[in-house]
């Protein structure tokens, strides 16, 4: 984790630069999409851009600048940190999960090369996590999508973050274990793409908790994982689209904007503050928000 975390910070001006290139283009296809359309499509697109401007979307982008902030800093935890805050606001937990992993492409994207650049990706592991995570990434993301209640499955939803918010607060008291053989590698990924779709995170805390626990190489294991999540991610948001669950476009953009606005600032963070303590307040954090939702959803029924 530590050398992870110091070649981050190593290169602020890195990530910023990724943030700047990737709103360009988006900028660039809008403009151009913007003058090769109707005035009908003129006055949608301008409903659209208005509905972005909204308190909500401030609410939404200050979720991704904590999300990332937190996952810059740890390697982990962007998911389970932006949707136990989503569903704290009241979004729905398919919509939750949805816009969490279609602005993770983004996030993840951009990690991933870099870990594949500083040499951090051990091949083997990266393909042993690969296919058995997307396919878990799919079947969670259909089933939370066409099968299951999204009032039903809420504060099980908030149960499992708040499992998480444990995992890290042990993980941030865990002490370095000597290496011991990782038996089904295989089935931890469908675990962990599963409950990543299924949860709105957990991707990093399950697979990568896990895989430490038994004495792994941080970097390599910090770096494999980050590298695959980008695949579970683009599974679970491609799935979460082709049935219909992306609708919540203002949940998306503000939480892209606040993961490019926190990315450079999320590498600085590492200087300032060390991990365990801030490993702790971000395991306090998810575990208060999941008991919020949990207590209201209990309320209303």
């Amino acid at each position: 984790m530590d050398l992870v975390n110091d070649d981050n910070q190593k290169k602020p001006a890195l990530w910023l630069l990724i943030g700047l290139i990737g709103l360009a283009v988006l900028v660039g296809a809008g403009i151009l999409y913007y003058f090769n359309t109707s005035e009908a499509t003129h006055t949608r697109i301008y409903d659209f851009t208005a509905s972005l401007f909204t308190r909500e979307v401030l609410f939404y982008i200050c979720v991704g600048l904590a999300a990332q902030m937190v996952d810059g800093a740890l390697g982990m935890a962007y998911g389970a940190t932006s949707t136990s805050l989503l569903l704290g606001l009241g979004i729905p937990p398919a919509i939750a999960s949805a816009s969490v992993h279609v602005a993770e492409v983004f996030t993840t994207g951009a990690s991933g090369i870099s870990h594949f650049r500083f040499g951090n990706v051990n091949k083997k592991l990266f393909m042993g996590l690969l296919i058995p995570g997307v396919i878990g990434a799919i079947t969670g993301a259909f089933l939370l999508s066409k099968v299951i209640d999204g009032d039903v499955i809420k504060p099980y939803m908030s149960a499992y973050l708040l499992i998480l918010g444990l995992v890290v607060l042990r993980k941030a008291f865990q002490k370095k274990k000597a290496k011991s053989k990782t038996k089904r590698l295989g089935l931890l990924a469908l675990f962990g793409g599963f409950m990543d779709a299924i949860g709105g995170g957990g991707w990093g805390p399950v697979v990568t908790s896990t895989l430490l626990s038994k004495g792994r190489s941080a970097h390599y294991t910090i770096g494999s994982v980050n590298a695959a999540e980008f695949f579970i991610s683009l599974a679970g948001a491609s799935t979460f689209l082709l049935f219909g669950a992306i609708t919540g476009w203002p949940v998306i953009i503000g939480l892209i904007i606040g993961g490019v606005i926190a990315s450079p600032f999320a590498a600085l963070l590492v200087r300032k503050i060390k991990r365990k303590p801030l490993m702790i307040m971000v395991g306090i954090l998810i575990i208060l928000t999941s008991l919020r939702t949990i207590i209201m959803a209990s309320l209303h029924h």
